[in-house]
Parts: structure tokens; sequence; C-alpha cells
């Protein structure tokens, strides 16, 4: 049904009406029957127009009138607004029965579904992520993490209550210890291989299971952190986010009590300060003492590292490509931003570790160096990995003043960047552009995912129909 239509017919309608005649008196003046008519004033046919000039003629307006598409009165405005909204496609998915947008629907009625209709198609826009908005999200996340350094103390005193619960207090929290956590909240971790592919864990809180990936993982601290996050969700008290803002933020925390808890602070601290006292600060020892991954603990370095050991940091995690896929920085790092103050899928220079260390020949330790940069100079950690998407590295970084507490701070590696100016790395020799420009042609990886919105539902990214299917097949 065209929108324009709804209107036309609410202004003939309206002239009719200010006429005083019926449908049957003005469709037998103008040769149509009045069941004809009421479909043309409803929106449901469309006129020819000799029977609008007609039309027109009789009602004593100009045609001009009858196509205008502003509505004749306030009254009406909202009619064609109820009548659009039912016809729109978001409307349609949730199946119900449109209400007649009629003269004789109460005006009170009238603005309460026009009001609903409103809020549907407002939370529905918030809940689809496009690029834009999710990075305008993310940026915002990460401004406020770093006016926070990083630090949550609510949420590092719900994690050590939390474990206490099960008598953990030291040392690597073991799945027994998860398992123990899960038991007390009422719920029982479950391990399939046939997961949503959308869903890290699915949680069933009508049977009290938690669904994760089979138990044969590698390593084991995704597991045990997915479990976590599961749990932190109940103990946080989130329900379904309502915009990719609290998505991102509630993503924020669960990582983070998951984090907390994997990493406890009272024990972390001690032992973080009792290296630094040392003078051997080193993320891979503080890996290796909770037994999680060299990401988790530089990630647990930038949490605690302000508020107890009275240094700034930065972080950051680096594709093959040189693009930046997580960051965090409050000792004034100089991070490439786009306009809009976004680093994510922005390419950090080619003379900070974070990239000369992807091209090293030996990985098995930690590369450490020194980088000049214009906002000053910067040591660094710089360790590297590799996935199914490609090889990344994590450096753990400090200013120049904070280096002589770590391991790797006699390092003689040092290089200068100069970026953002352009002559540093990505204007190519003089040369080589003499050589090559134009007489070159290459053809660009389009990354899909950029231009696409997250899926919409209650939870970005999620299939839920896939999900509800699971969870009907396990719920036996």
């Amino acid at each position: 049904m065209n929108g324009d239509l709804i209107t036309l017919g609410r202004r003939i309608r309206h002239h009719r009406k200010r006429l005083g005649l019926t449908l049957d008196q003005l469709g037998e003046r103008v040769g149509v029957v009045g069941s004809q008519l009421s479909l043309i004033e409803n929106g449901r046919r469309e006129p020819k127009l000799s029977l609008l000039q007609a039309l027109a003629a009789e009602l004593g307006v100009p045609l001009a009138d009858l196509l205008s598409d502003e509505a004749p009165d306030a009254r009406t405005a909202l009619e064609i607004e109820l009548a659009r909204a039912q016809q729109s496609p978001l409307y349609a998915s949730l199946g119900l029965p449109a209400v007649p947008a009629s003269r004789s629907l109460p005006q009170e009625t009238l603005e309460s579904l026009v009001g609903l209709h409103r809020e549907l198609r407002r939370r529905a826009a918030e809940s689809i992520a496009t690029p834009e908005e999710a990075r305008r999200a993310n940026t915002e996340n990460r401004l406020a993490m770093r006016g926070l350094d990083n630090h949550l103390p609510e949420l590092e005193r719900l994690a050590e209550e939390t474990l206490a619960t099960v008598g953990h207090s030291s040392g690597a929290l073991t799945h027994r210890s998860v398992s123990l956590l899960a038991e007390h909240l009422g719920f029982t971790l479950i391990y399939v291989d046939d997961l949503p592919h959308s869903a890290r864990s699915v949680t069933d809180l009508e049977n009290g299971r938690i669904y994760l990936p089979p138990a044969s993982i590698p390593g084991g601290h995704g597991l045990r952190s997915m479990a976590l996050q599961a749990m932190a969700h109940r103990l946080l008290g989130h329900t379904p986010p309502q915009s990719y803002a609290e998505f991102l933020q509630q993503r924020l925390e669960i990582n983070y009590f998951a984090a907390a808890c994997l990493m406890p602070q009272t024990a972390s601290v001690a032992f973080l300060s009792a290296a630094k006292q040392r003078k051997d600060l080193s993320v891979e020892d503080f890996r290796d003492a909770f037994g999680v991954t060299h990401e988790a603990a530089a990630l647990r370095m930038t949490n605690l590292a302000t508020a107890h050991l009275d240094m700034r940091v930065h972080f950051l995690r680096v594709g093959e490509d040189g693009a930046i896929y997580k960051s965090y920085e409050n000792d004034g790092l100089p991070l490439p931003a786009d306009v809009t103050g976004a680093v994510e899928g922005q390419l950090v220079c080619r003379k900070w570790a974070a990239r000369g260390a992807l091209g090293r020949t030996n990985r098995t330790t930690e590369f450490y160096q020194y980088t000049d940069t214009p906002a000053g100079t910067f040591w660094c950690a710089t360790q590297t990995g590799k996935t199914d998407a490609g090889e990344f590295s994590i450096t753990f970084g400090v200013p120049f003043s904070d280096a002589k507490w770590f391991r790797g701070r006699d390092t003689a590696m040092r290089q200068q960047s100069r970026c953002p100016d352009e002559s540093c790395c990505r204007r190519p020799a003089s040369e080589l552009a003499e050589r090559w420009s134009g007489a070159a042609w290459p053809s660009a990886k389009l990354h899909a995912h950029i231009l696409s919105p997250l899926p919409s539902g209650k939870f970005p990214g999620v299939d839920e129909n896939e999900v509800y299917q699971f969870l009907e097949a396990h719920a036996g």
C-alpha cells in the first residue's frame, strides 16, 4: 500500500466530511459506488486521474489540494502515521493484527498507539549497529575507560566476593572452581559441539544450564572465561540491551569480571608489586602465574597498573595488516585515529614494535623496543600469535621513565617514529613513486562486514532463531 495514497484518501475524506456528505452520496455524484470510494479513502485503491478531477470538482477544492502530501489536520496526521506504521515490515514481523485508523478510534487510543510505534521504531533503530554507530559507541566506551584508568573497583570487589564462595584465594582458577561457581548460582556447565555459530555460549535460564564449546579446546583459559562471562550477566543483573552502546558496556563488564576472577586483584597486585620491586615486571611471568593467555594477562595489567602500581600504560592488539583491533592508553602514546576519534581499523606506524615483531623470525619470546615518537619515548614488550584469521601481535608498554621496572629494559632496539607525518612510513620513497606511479593498479581487499550492520534483535550479532532451536533441541 502506497503511503501517498493514505494521505490522498484522508484528504478526500476530510473534505467529504466538511461538506456533510456520505460515501454513497459523494460516490453517486462522481460515478462510483460508496464501497469503492471507501477503499480510496483508506488508501487501498489508487483512483484514476479522471476520478480525482471529478472528486476535486464536487468537493470544491483545487486538484492540487487533494494531491498535497500534508495531512489536513492534527487528528488526520496521527491516523496517517498509524496506518503507515502498521504497513511497515517492522510491524509485520510481529505478526499482530492491524488496528483500523478510523474516525471511530478514540483520540487517547490513537495517540497511545502512535506513541508505541514511535518507540518501537526507535528501539529497532538503536539495536541495529551500523559501522558508524558501532565505532562511535566503541570510541565513547574507550574514552570513558581511559578516564577511569581502565579500573572498575566495584567489579573487582564482586569478583573477589564471588571467588570466596568457593574458597578460592590464590593461584590459577581451575575448571573445578569455575564449575562450583556455576553451581552456586544455580547453573550447570554443559559442553557441546553444536553451539549456534553466532554465539560463544548460550545460557538456558529456565533449566539452569550454560552451554559451552567442547572441553577439549587447547589451553582451557577460553572456556573458563566464557563460563565466567555467562555468569557475570546474572550477577550484574543485565537485561537485553536496548542500544548498541549498552551492548558494548555489558560486554566490557562481563569481560572485566571474568578477568578479575581469573587474575584476582589481591593476588595479582601482590605478584606484580613484588616483580616491580625486583625491577622484573613481565607480561610473560604474569601470564604463566595465572594460566591465562598473553593477551588476557596484558589487558589485565592495564586494569591494575595505574591504580595499584602507579604507572600509566598502553596496550595494542594489531593484525598482520597493521590495523588496530584493540587498544588502550593513558600514557600519551599517539594512537592513530580517524576524524571521529575511533582507532579501530587504523594502521599503526611501521616503526612500532607492534608491526616490527611480526617480521621477526624468532618469536618464541617477547620482543622489546624503545620508540621515539612526537609525544615522547615509549618502551614496550610485544608477543606474536596466530589464529585462523591470521597473525597478530600483543603489545604492552609504558613511557620511558617507567621502563626501569620491566624485564627487557636493557634492549638496544630503538626506532624513531614521526607518524602521523606521512613521510615516516606511509609515503613511498621518491624513487619507487617515480618508478611505479601510473604503472600500478592494485585491487583492494573488500571487508564486506564493514559495510553491513550487525543483525538486529535482543543481542546484536546473534541469530536468535538458531539459538532458540538449539535450546529446544537440548531442553529434553
